[in-house]
């Protein structure tokens, strides 16, 4: 059984509360779960204690017997301590899409053809002297 600790959405609309749960992979977001881990509560600062709270001992059993935790829940074990912190690499993250690209490439050959328009001018008169 794929095991993974995940976050099942409760609250209401607009409200979003969070329970962090240990579930077989196969189940909806919000259906049968297993064990109830923890909570994660969005709408409180990011510097509150209690926006996160998790019970440490079953969470960590769980990752014992081989549960895979998602990217968010990753993040909130690695505040915790429970896991070491990967290296996040993502190069491409910062740059601009397609389109984007494609703008800018067409606003500098615009600039160069202006740039070199103002400078044939230039140099017929320097040349007609």
């Amino acid at each position: 059984m794929a095991m993974k600790i995940r976050l099942a959405r409760g609250g209401s609309k607009k409200r979003p509360h969070y329970s962090i749960v240990a579930t077989d992979s196969r189940m909806p977001r919000d259906g049968r779960f297993l064990e109830k881990l923890g909570t994660y509560n969005p709408l409180l600062a990011k510097d509150d204690e209690r926006r996160v709270i998790m019970d440490t001992d079953r969470v960590q059993h769980w990752l014992d017997q081989g549960a895979q935790p998602t990217d968010r829940v990753s993040r909130f074990l690695e505040n915790a301590g429970l896991r070491e912190k990967p290296a996040r690499n993502n190069p491409k993250k910062a740059e601009p899409g397609k389109k984007a690209q494609d703008r800018a490439q067409q606003k500098a050959d615009k600039a160069a053809a202006a740039a070199e328009a103002a400078n044939a001018p230039a140099e017929e008169t320097a040349s007609e002297e």
